[in-house]
């Protein structure tokens, strides 16, 4: 049962909307993420390249998921672009990207920004990080250093690759509330690679996977439900 007044969060990596049939669907996707009514949605390998019949799959999925988003384009073609975006049914302010790539890796980058909710306001960060062990370290430290610069509560959520732990012991003691599930491979989970990290450490109330999105794409996705711990506005 959904908490009253609370923040409800879902992170998935969609595997550019192919599912375990190889089929491209992202109608699939987008009925699937919506059965669980979530306020803010971040989605890692949103890929439009080659897909002619579907030109704008960003404006798709915000008809059903939210109308106001954020996008990282960390590749962009001719036919198409590829990358992550944040999508919230409430406005987003202060939209920044950050630069996470790694000379000679595959270009990386987080998405911050400000929900604007009934009684204040939440920052999140969305970021896919890197398959390589040293760049993923590089990366966790930047986003460690981002999040303590900025003071109050945050809630950090994507794909984080982080089989080993490595990111998880750099970002843990600056959010001290995290999820811990195994997302990979999604019909039989083996490794725990994507996640909610929060603070304060009461800001996370409850989380699951969605063992349903099985077929859908390789990562299952994760959700979690935020206290916001935000200043109520003055009456």
């Amino acid at each position: 049962m959904r908490p009253p007044g609370h923040l409800r969060v879902l992170t998935w990596n969609i595997h550019g909307g192919i599912g375990r049939d190889g089929r491209y669907d992202l109608d699939r996707i987008l009925t699937l993420a919506r059965a669980c009514h979530p306020d803010v949605v971040a989605l890692q390998e949103l890929d439009s390249r080659g897909r002619l019949e579907m030109l704008a799959p960003l404006l798709h999925l915000q008809q059903g998921l939210g109308e106001h988003s954020a996008e990282a384009r960390t590749i962009t073609a001719p036919d198409g672009h590829y990358g992550h975006v944040l999508i919230s049914r409430y406005p987003l302010s202060e939209i920044m990207l950050h630069d996470l790539s790694v000379p000679g890796r595959e270009q990386r980058c987080a998405i911050e920004a400000v929900v604007g909710l009934p009684g204040g306001a939440l920052r999140l960060i969305a970021t896919h990080l890197g398959l390589g062990f040293r760049e993923r370290l590089r990366q966790a430290r930047q986003l460690a250093a981002i999040a303590l610069a900025r003071p109050g509560p945050l809630v950090m959520l994507g794909d984080f690759n982080d089989w080993q732990g490595s990111v998880r012991r750099i970002l843990s003691p600056i959010l001290p509330a995290w999820t811990s599930y195994r997302t990979f491979p999604a019909r039989r989970p083996l490794l725990g690679l994507d996640g909610v990290y929060c603070r304060p450490v009461d800001s996370l109330m409850q989380s699951w996977i969605d063992p349903r999105a099985a077929h859908a794409s390789d990562h299952l996705p994760v959700l979690a439900d935020i206290r916001p711990c935000v200043p109520a506005m003055p009456g």
